[in-house]
């Protein structure tokens, strides 16, 4: 198993850095300027100026080489140095964004808690509201339980989140005022009313995106129970008279486990881009917001960080899919 994750880890870079360069390239390519933000009225001397400060105006190849050892190396040292009190990054220069002129990790470090509080408790309610669902529709096919789910999975799935957004809004927030339309970031949790507070601005858009996740999950659940259970040695099981709580629990459960956690692994990058239209609905000053933002100011070095660091996201779940489906099926080895 050590030896496979090495290899993968070592494969992965090579395919890191090309993701790296077209990401760098479709950005760079992109119609905008980083002086689209700065006012007409600035002398095109002081301007000029500006993206020289900047480096805008280095070549391409330069650029991107800036970055690729800014990322790889200042970063990660000065979080050495915030962590044991080093100076391995002094007098080096961070990645530092365009629009506000501040590091990028410092301004993604700001936003991140905010993202992960609304979308991990959205994918994990999701999970918790699918696994069971799909269990249940699986051991009893085309019940009333089963076209329930089947419908309310269909309508999760298709519908868009952000139309799903607004009709909550309408309903909660403008109708029945029992909510807040707008989530307020600066809200801090002191005592009970402040995480009444913090509940209420958080119930939709969790609702909006665990729907959708339960939605995909529920089906794959039930797909794969479903499959597990007509197979020879659940019936052998049953034949030799095992209680049926053992039988599904116990002997089906766990085989029909091996795909949908696959799923849920490489489920969680997907949801920090998916969840990008959500933060602009119910305004989440989170990451989704901040990629929105720098991609209207052209804020290259933003964004060029923020996309690869979910392509990092997504090889290191592919890395942890396949790590759990060893340990689920001990059929599988890793040589």
């Amino acid at each position: 198993m050590l030896t496979y994750m090495i290899r993968r880890l070592l494969l992965a870079i090579p395919a890191l850095l090309f993701t790296s360069l077209v990401i760098f390239l479709l950005v760079d390519f992109a119609p905008g300027s980083p002086m689209s933000q700065i006012p007409l009225t600035v002398p095109p001397d002081v301007r000029a100026r500006i993206v020289e400060a900047l480096g805008a105006n280095e070549p391409i190849h330069l650029r991107f080489g800036l970055w690729l050892y800014q990322f790889f190396v200042v970063e990660p040292a000065y979080l050495l140095d915030q962590m044991f009190g080093t100076t391995l990054s002094t007098g080096r220069q961070r990645i530092l964004s365009w629009q506000s002129r501040s590091p990028v990790m410092d301004i993604i470090a700001e936003r991140l808690p905010q993202t992960l509080t609304v979308i991990g408790l959205a994918y994990v309610i999701g999970v918790l509201i699918a696994l069971p669902i799909g269990i249940y529709s699986a051991y009893r096919p085309y019940s009333w339980f089963d076209q329930i789910g089947t419908f309310v999975a269909m309508v999760g799935f298709s519908v868009p989140t952000f139309l799903t957004g607004v009709v909550l809004i309408v309903v909660f927030s403008v109708n029945l005022g029992w909510l807040p339309s707008v989530y307020d970031t600066r809200l801090r949790m002191t005592g009970w009313n402040s995480f009444v507070q913090q509940a209420g601005q958080m119930a939709m858009p969790v609702m909006v995106l665990a729907l959708f996740n339960a939605a995909e999950i529920s089906r794959y659940m039930r797909s794969s129970m479903l499959d597990t259970l007509g197979q020879d040695y659940v019936r052998t099981a049953r034949a030799t008279g095992i209680g049926e709580r053992a039988v599904v629990l116990k002997h089906a459960l766990r085989n029909a486990l091996i795909p949908v956690v696959t799923v849920i692994a490489l489920g969680v990058p997907t949801v920090f881009a998916g969840a990008i239209v959500t933060e602009q609905v119910f305004r989440v000053n989170g990451l989704g917001a901040l990629l929105i933002n720098a991609l209207e100011a052209s804020d290259l070095p933003m964004v060029q960080t923020l996309t690869f660091i979910f392509a990092v996201l997504i090889v290191l779940f592919n890395l942890i899919a396949d790590i759990l489906y060893g340990i689920l099926d001990p059929r599988i080895r890793y040589d």
